[in-house]
């Protein structure tokens, strides 16, 4: 039977999707443009049932943040300080064990660090640093230092990516987030985080994460100053460089959050734009297995309805989490593993908990 849409040019997409023929920027601009959200709901949902049925993944992790000194100071983050700054701290390698010691009770599968770019750590102390989560938590899969640091880190040092690459790998790195890139076009990139890397860079260390073995994720921080056309891009580079390497692991939509930064003014993304870059993600992204529904930026209910619109995944407990909180994220600091159960199941699907790699866990929690 033929679908309906509101938006007639969606027939379009539905006959490329059935053709299983990629869209391109055109049809990307297109999908934006529309607002026939059902309409792209209801194609990003039929990709999404062909890929994983009722399926809907979550992991028990714990976030932590080991300083928030960074020499950047991007204009969109509330998050980061100067050296010597009020607020400004620093984790040791004992600070982060007892932080994994206060829920050692938990069945926590992985680990999730990040840190600002601070300008004197030795790198020792990182290495340290994943030697201690390595300690207390043996079993769980360390996913830490997005493209950003360890670009950063490889610099600082003097060291080559590959033999920065290696030494924290070698040291526990298990996988990689997929901050750092926020919108992959240089007038935002000289707008607002002009001494973060470009474009090109950040794809290039994506590049030489893959190819020493190691999975990464990928993100796209809308809801700002970008442009459709700007957010078409991302999208086309990711999916061409995950044709190259294959991979990323997971996409992440990132709901832009402007509480204490300079774009303050900026308001809150919508639901209607945030279910809408979850499925347009979902159609673009053909060769991602996973889209996230972050709940932490868009909040539980909408996560729960974004498993209906491409999203097969609710990220995780996120014990801990600080960075979007801090830009005014008005979700819960943490989910139980029976919330994160609930959650899914009372949306209609099934929930499934993973390991930092996909694969079903059933620990009898």
């Amino acid at each position: 039977m033929r679908t309906r849409f509101k938006d007639k040019r969606l027939q379009r997409i539905k006959e490329k999707i059935d053709a299983s023929r990629r869209l391109d920027a055109e049809d990307g601009r297109l999908l934006y443009e529309s607002n026939d959200i059902v309409g792209i709901g209801r194609l990003a949902d039929r990709v999404r049932r062909n890929r994983h049925g009722k399926t809907a993944y979550f992991v028990y992790n714990q976030h932590i943040n080991y300083t928030n000194i960074c020499i950047n100071r991007c204009r969109f983050c509330a998050y980061s300080r100067s050296l010597g700054e009020e607020g400004a701290f620093v984790l040791s390698a004992e600070d982060v064990r007892a932080a994994l010691e206060r829920r050692r009770h938990e069945p926590i599968t992985e680990i999730h660090m990040v840190g600002g770019l601070h300008p004197s750590l030795p790198f020792d102390h990182y290495l340290e640093l994943l030697d201690a989560i390595h300690a207390i938590r043996p079993d769980a899969t360390i996913k830490a230092f997005t493209a950003v640091e360890i670009d950063y880190l490889a610099r600082l040092y003097d060291h080559s990516l590959e033999e920065t690459i290696s030494r924290l790998k070698t040291a526990g790195l298990g996988l990689i987030p997929g901050g750092g890139a926020e919108v992959m076009s240089e007038r935002i990139h000289q707008r607002l985080f002009p001494r973060k890397i470009g474009k090109e860079r950040w794809l290039e260390v994506m590049a030489a994460l893959h190819a020493a073995g190691l999975k990464s994720n990928a993100t796209m921080l809308y809801g700002h100053i970008e442009t459709t056309e700007e957010r078409v891009a991302h999208l086309l580079e990711l999916r061409q460089l995950q044709d190259q390497t294959g991979g990323f692991s997971a996409f992440i939509p990132l709901a832009f959050h402007s509480e204490n930064t300079e774009l303050s003014d900026i308001p809150a993304t919508t639901a209607f734009e945030d279910l809408k870059n979850v499925a347009i993600a979902r159609l673009i992204l053909d060769n991602f297995d996973h889209i996230k529904a972050y709940w932490v930026m868009i909040g539980e209910k909408l996560a729960q309805t974004a498993l209906s619109f491409g999203a097969d995944d609710l990220d995780g407990t996120i014990m801990e989490e600080k960075i979007t909180h801090m830009a005014g994220a008005r979700s819960a600091k943490g989910l139980s593993y029976t919330k994160m159960k609930e959650l899914i199941g009372a949306a209609g699907y099934t929930p499934v908990e993973r390991d930092a790699f996909y694969q079903p866990l059933d620990n009898g929690y």
